[in-house]
């Protein structure tokens, strides 16, 4: 299963060590699914997961992210944006998931971010989910294909 894990996601799973997001985040990590990502996502996720809050909120130094993104970018599968679909969204800050899951091909987009994300990416026939039924979704997957 080749997903892309919107940068929420990604917070989400370091300010709490419980819960679905740490869960995918780990999964990801551990190779259970292809990991999608541009580097433009990249840098997102640098830009946000370094802010002062959630660094403080998280309990965490900047070299903490930095080898956890180190560990990320080593084990993805690197999207390049050959095509740009903007604008396609209310929000442009979330074009950049939106190209990255259609130039990817990714099979499932994880994110909060429903609301804004979903109807872009249903043009082009990529389901969005949540964190909590995207892992129940890739639990299911594994048992049936065991």
């Amino acid at each position: 299963m080749r997903l892309l894990l919107d940068t929420n996601v990604l917070l989400a799973a370091i300010l709490s060590k419980k819960g679905a997001s740490r869960q995918i985040v780990t999964d990801g990590l551990d190779g259970r699914f292809i990991w999608s990502c541009s580097v433009a996502l990249m840098f997102e996720y640098e830009a946000v997961l370094q802010r002062p809050e959630h660094l403080a909120k998280a309990g965490l130094l900047p070299n903490d992210i930095d080898r956890l993104l180190d560990t990320v970018a080593a084990i993805v599968e690197q999207v390049r944006l050959s095509f740009l679909w903007r604008p396609v969204l209310q929000d442009p800050n979330d074009e950049m998931v939106l190209e990255t899951a259609v130039n990817g091909r990714v099979d499932l987009v994880v994110t909060m971010n429903l609301r804004h994300l979903a109807l872009g990416l249903k043009r082009f026939g990529i389901p969005a989910m949540t964190p909590g039924p995207a892992l129940r979704l890739m639990r299911q997957s594994i048992q049936n294909y065991e």
